[in-house]
Formats: structure tokens, C-alpha cells, sequence
């Protein structure tokens, strides 16, 4: 029954831009010359202007939309074949009958029984067959939580943040939290991580958190995938064998369909970021990431099309991706002087493409 962690926080993504600004040696991995936002050598016929230009293009710092614990991620890697006794509440659970698996879990439960506590938690929370009720779910997550049952903790942990079905308790939530993380719950770790950084600004909450983004990437929780890619390639004093795993675990957080993941691969590819440059497959990711709907994606995508860059040259398909991502709200004056610069046709065309996209 995995609990899903929050996507990076406020705090890392400060901590990250306060390193970028500390000078060389800690600053965020880019290469000296971004080739997307740059002229390119490919044929540019088709245009009618030449004048590109654009600053260099650096890795996205990651994803401040949400800024509290237990936001939807992807799920989790399937989980290794259980070869321990049944669980018959648990079992009832995975199928579907709630009000059976309510049944077998309570006697355990009030025996004192965590793994029960846990799964009653769960059921009342979420008004599984059973009319949601977020106070009871909370005082039977505490229970398991003072059993030790790490899942609980974590879920407890967070509802003492929110006041959600008890009073607010930071410090208390905070405890939970390191417990939680500490008995491996990957959700805790990645979550106990974003905390060490809130409360440690800079590179020593960074260094504190390292450890625990690390065992929750492991676990396969994408966002500690991408936080731990970052910092292997921005952290000093890493060890050599740790920074040139930097790019792999980039890449790890985007085939789990981590769309900023999927950006800064694609950025880094095209850049020689943490590795050989490819073209081709940079556009891969950058077109994978777009199409999904990222802004920032759809802008560099776009760059890529106007200077034939792991691709042929195409106004249209530029022209595309600049207006949705004009229309998002991010401005860009080299891709507009551009776009002013080819054909009405194209333009036309471009616009008609746009209206016609869906994510996907």
C-alpha cells in the first residue's frame, strides 16, 4: 500500500539556486556553450532571418508547484513476490472488498496489531467502502505509528502537518517523519530529505539530505532520482564514481515519466552535461517532454527545430512550439524574432498545429 512523496520542495530548489550563485566548483552543471538556444551549423533555407541569438541555456532547477508532502507520483516498481503468511485483511484490501478487509483488520487492530491499524487508517481516510472519516483514520494511524509500522508514521507524520484530523504538531510530525525515513520507507526518505533541506539552507542541508535521497532513489521514487542527479553533478567534494552516475540517474527519474527529469535529460544531452553529447536522443526527451506539456520543454524543442539540432530544420514545427509555449507565458525574444521572420503560410500553419495539440 505505498504512500506516494511530494515533488521537490521551494526549499531544495533555493538551496540548489544558492550554490548556482556560490561561484566555480558547487555551480550548477551546464556546459560552457548551450547549443539550444545558439545558431546551429544545420541548412536554414527555409528561414527568412538570421538573426538568432539567445543566453545559455542551464538545467531547470525542478518543480515548485508543490511545496507541502504527499503529492500523486508514479507508482512505485512492482514489489518483489511475497513469500511470508498470508494477510488476509491485506489480501481482501488488494481485491477490492474493503468492508471484508475492515472486518478481519479491526479484532487485530484492537489487539494492537500495526500492519491492521495501518490498513483501517487507510480505509478510513480514503472512504473505502466506508464513509470517510479523517479523525478516526487518524487516531488509528497514530496507534500503528507508536507500533513502529513505518508506513503509518510516514502518513501520520503528514497529517500532523496539515492539522488534518488532529492539531497541527510540526515537532511531533517532524519525528514521525525521521522514523519513518530511518526504518526505510521511501516516502519518508524522499519527504525527511525535502526537511533536512527546509531546515538547513544551502549546501549543508543539501549534504544532510544526500543520504536519504539517495536510499529513496534506490526504491525508485522519481523526484529523489532527479534531486539526486542534481546534486552529484552540483555538489563539491563528491566522490569522481558518484558524480559520473549523475547523468544515469537522470535518466532513471525520466523513464519514470518525470517530465522535468525529462527536460534537463534532454538539455544535458544536447549540452554534454555529465557525459558525451547526443543530439538525437536529447530531442528525444525534449520532444517526450513537450508533448506531455512542459513549457519549458516546448521552448527548447523549439530552438532545436529552428537550428536543425538532433533534427531537420522546421519553421512549422518551431513556430508550433513556440506559441504554445508563448501562449503559457514564457517569453522568449530570439524565438519571437524569429517567428515574426517567416512566412505567413508558415505562420498560419503553425498556429493551426497549436490549436489542434493535446497532451499526450
Amino acid at each position: 500500500m505505498p504512500i506516494p512523496p511530494a515533488r521537490l520542495s521551494k526549499y531544495f530548489l533555493a538551496s540548489m539556486a544558492v550554490l548556482a550563485a556560490a561561484g566555480p566548483g558547487i555551480a550548477l552543471a551546464q556546459a560552457p556553450d548551450s547549443v539550444i538556444s545558439q545558431p546551429g551549423t544545420g541548412p536554414a533555407s527555409t528561414f527568412r532571418t538570421d538573426r538568432l541569438t539567445g543566453e545559455d541555456v542551464k538545467p531547470s532547477d525542478g518543480v515548485g508547484v508543490f511545496d507541502r508532502m504527499g503529492a500523486k507520483l508514479p507508482d512505485l516498481p512492482p514489489e518483489k513476490d511475497y513469500k511470508g503468511p498470508i494477510d488476509e485483511a491485506y489480501g481482501a484490501y488488494q481485491r477490492g472488498y474493503y468492508l471484508t478487509a475492515m472486518d478481519k483488520a479491526l479484532p487485530r487492530a484492537q489487539l494492537g496489531d500495526p500492519a491492521a491499524q495501518t490498513l483501517i487508517g487507510e480505509i478510513l481516510s480514503q472512504g473505502l467502502g466506508v464513509k470517510k472519516d479523517v479523525k478516526n483514520a487518524a487516531f488509528w494511524y497514530g496507534k500503528a505509528a507508536e507500533g513502529g509500522d513505518a508506513a503509518a508514521m510516514f502518513k501520520y507524520a503528514l497529517m500532523l502537518m496539515e492539522g488534518e484530523g488532529v492539531p497541527r504538531d510540526k515537532v511531533k510530525a517532524d519525528d514521525y517523519m525521521r522514523k519513518a525515513a530511518e526504518a526505510g520507507n521511501p516516502s519518508a526518505e524522499f519527504n525527511w530529505a525535502q526537511i533536512l533541506v527546509a531546515d538547513n539552507p544551502g549546501e549543508k542541508g543539501l549534504k544532510l539530505a544526500l543520504p536519504f535521497y539517495e536510499k529513496s532513489a534506490e526504491q525508485g521514487i522519481a523526484d529523489s532520482q532527479y534531486a539526486v542527479a542534481q546534486l552529484y553533478a552540483t555538489l563539491k567534494d563528491l566522490p569522481e564514481e558518484k558524480k559520473r552516475l549523475a547523468r544515469e540517474w537522470m535518466a532513471r527519474a525520466a523513464r519514470a515519466g518525470f517530465d522535468t527529469a525529462q527536460l534537463d535529460l534532454g538539455i544535458w544531452l544536447v549540452n554534454g552535461v555529465g557525459g558525451p553529447k547526443d543530439y538525437v536522443k536529447g530531442f528525444e526527451w525534449l520532444k517526450l517532454a513537450a508533448n506531455g506539456g512542459n513549457v519549458a520543454a516546448q521552448n527548447k524543442l523549439a530552438h532545436l527545430y529552428v537550428n536543425a539540432i538532433g533534427t531537420a530544420p522546421n519553421p512549422v514545427e518551431a513556430a508550433k512550439w513556440y506559441v504554445l509555449s508563448r501562449r503559457a507565458g514564457l517569453a522568449d525574444p530570439a524565438l519571437e524574432d524569429f517567428y515574426l521572420g517567416i512566412e505567413d503560410d508558415q505562420q498560419k500553419a503553425a498556429i493551426e498545429a497549436a490549436n489542434k495539440f493535446r497532451r499526450r
